[in-house]
């Protein structure tokens, strides 16, 4: 019996790997950096008692603040970016964990500073910026600390769940190790017999396959190994949620959806308008599960047939260099500037390309001071060249942010983080549908379209309503079983995916392996950023040169404003359920077209 080798690390070609040198040239200076960390611990923590002493005091502890931060940065780049090349290898573990440790240490010696900030009048404050000029550069940092006042403990009690950083991440991290590292899959057969390995990088390509026996076969063998440990993902599940709970309870929040958003400063109403609209956008879904349904010819549509073609014979391997060239013309319209920086990545090894037998699975970008790095697994099919174009929107707007604002104000907040990937994403359909004058292929680019919002908007937020279940679960004090989690998963992946697909036992486990549960309640910014970035891709491709401008500013603006107001400067309210609703109603135009398409094919 044949079967496909996954390589290891080092058979991997250098230039098809990220170049990690440029952030440290070797381990051992990466140990000689850290190691500095202890010494910046000692001068940050004398500050404590003085930040509202003087004008000089503050300045002087948020200089070197600002500089350590930017420190510990590269040095979690370097370590992390190492341990996900290749989890297994127990010596980046250990980096990444010794980083760890040294980063609770440092929060916990400087866990005075929110306390005491909150502590300044905002006369005297006033009069530091007056005094000390050079604090304008604080100013936004300082108005945003002092907005979660009534949020903030003491400076003994901040100490402490600062000191818990390490505990009250074990969930995230076991599950990482569970996820990536430990969690192995049998052999599979595809229809013609042949062994295929399964892996979570192997997975996605399996279930877009046309041969619905490989489908089945992968689908079953991923979710029955991820069953047999069903009850320790719960307990891992549960401990988050419970560990949430205590840090929104310590900081008296009423929920601990309101504690996530606050940290970024998005009402909660945004949420529940994002839920409520696509729950009135519900029967567009099963009325694409019914065309999906219809155009397979299949008497039962179970999850294993969702991600395959409806349009068969036009599927075609996109090698990497093609792939990189495409999405550069795609992005045509984002102007010279844009695409110069997008070009630097593509050819000074930004990109880890290939999969590997430990890397991570999934795709993401991690926006670094030097430059950004983006971890791919590209399998040459219509959907990883999506992907690269959707890692490097991350990666340049974490480029434009990093060049345009000071290390304080550079970091984007999650909120807005999927803007920019997903409108490179609508960029390049739109290309791709410009460029084609074959009616099947033009079916093709518009199924993939629909699976994005599919995947992006419907699922994203199903996801997002799971989450918000299991946060009230948690808050009435109810155990994360794995039959509640089940019970509750089933519950609804029935009412978004309507009455045509078998919602079978194997759906039902789903949320064991989706390590976004752990990033709280992060995805439903998935769903609204794909929203805001459908109208953002429209408004440049209409409105030209001054969209690109009000884009491009948005892209540089980091979070030196709320990311509300980032996006409205960019024209889009996402206050409103209206960019939802708007998204949503191409989604039913695409499927207008595509019945008619594939009655003419």
């Amino acid at each position: 019996m044949s079967k496909t080798k996954i390589r290891q690390r080092h058979e991997i070609p250098v230039e098809d790997t990220w170049a990690l040198e440029d952030l440290y040239v070797t381990d051992e200076a990466w140990e000689a950096e850290l190691a500095t960390i202890e010494e910046d611990k000692a001068v940050l923590s004398a500050f404590a008692g003085k930040l509202g002493a003087s004008a000089a005091d503050l300045l002087n502890y948020l200089t070197r603040m600002e500089q350590v931060n930017a420190k510990a940065e590269l040095l979690g780049n370097y370590c992390m970016r190492k341990a996900d090349q290749d989890t297994r290898n127990a010596t980046y573990q250990a980096m990444s964990g010794k980083f760890m440790s040294t980063v609770v240490a440092l929060g916990a010696a400087c866990s005075f500073e929110t306390p005491e900030i909150m502590a300044i009048d905002e006369q005297t404050l006033e009069g530091f910026y007056t005094a000390e000029p050079g604090l304008e550069r604080y100013r936004r940092y300082l108005t945003d600390a002092r907005r979660m006042k009534a949020h903030t403990l003491s400076a003994a009690e901040e100490k402490l769940l600062a000191s818990a950083g390490e505990v009250t991440g074990a969930p995230s991290d076991i599950f990482g190790n569970l996820n990536n590292a430990d969690m192995t899959f049998p052999d599979i057969e595809d229809g013609e017999g042949k062994k295929r390995p399964l892996t979570q990088g192997t997975f996605i390509a399996y279930e877009m396959s046309d041969d619905r026996v490989l489908r089945k076969n992968a689908y079953e063998g991923l979710y029955h190994s991820f069953a047999k440990f069903r009850n320790t993902s719960a307990a891992l599940l549960n401990a988050q949620g419970k560990q949430l709970k205590f840090k929104a309870d310590a900081r008296k929040y009423d929920s601990t959806l309101q504690a996530a958003l606050d940290r970024t400063n998005v009402p909660v109403s945004v949420y529940k308008n994002l839920i409520e609209a696509v729950h009135q956008n519900i029967d567009k879904m099963h009325r694409y599960i019914r065309l999906r349904k219809k155009l397979l010819g299949l008497d039962e549509l179970h999850f294993y047939d969702s991600y395959t073609s409806l349009v068969p014979g036009v599927d075609k391997k996109i090698p990497f260099a093609e792939a990189k060239q495409t999405v550069y013309d795609a992005l045509y319209p984002l102007g010279d500037n844009y695409r110069a920086i997008l070009k630097e990545g593509f050819e000074n090894r930004w990109i880890d390309v290939y999969e590997n037998a430990g890397k991570r699975g999934g795709a993401y970008s991690a926006g670094a001071a030097v430059h950004p790095y983006v971890l791919l697994n590209y399998d040459e099919t219509l959907k990883s060249q999506f992907t690269l174009a959707h890692e490097m929107g991350h990666a340049l707007h974490s480029y434009y942010s990093n060049q345009n604002q000071n290390p304080i104000d550079a970091d984007y907040v999650i909120f807005v983080a999927e803007v920019a990937s997903t409108c490179n994403e609508a960029l390049l359909m739109e290309y791709l549908l410009g460029k084609t004058t074959d009616k099947k292929e033009r079916a093709y680019l518009i199924n993939h379209f629909l699976d994005q919002f599919k995947g992006t908007l419907y699922r994203q937020t199903m996801f997002a309503e799971f989450e918000m279940i299991l946060g009230r679960h948690v808050a009435a004090g109810h155990t994360l079983t794995a039959d509640l989690l089940c019970s509750e998963y089933r519950k609804l992946n029935e009412f978004y995916y309507g009455p045509d697909i078998v919602v079978d036992d194997e759906i039902a486990m789903e949320w064991a392996r989706i390590p976004h549960l752990y990033y709280n309640y992060y995805v439903f910014q998935y769903a609204t950023g794909y929203s805001a970035a459908i109208a953002l891709s429209r408004k440049i491709l209409a409105e030209g040169e001054s969209a690109v401008a009000d884009y491009l500013g948005f892209l540089s603006g980091g979070c030196s404003k709320s990311p509300i107001d980032l996006l409205k400067g960019a024209g889009v309210d996402m206050t409103s359920p209206e960019p939802v609703n708007q998204a949503l109603n191409l989604f039913g135009q695409l499927l207008d077209e595509m019945e008619v398409l594939m009655e003419q094919l």
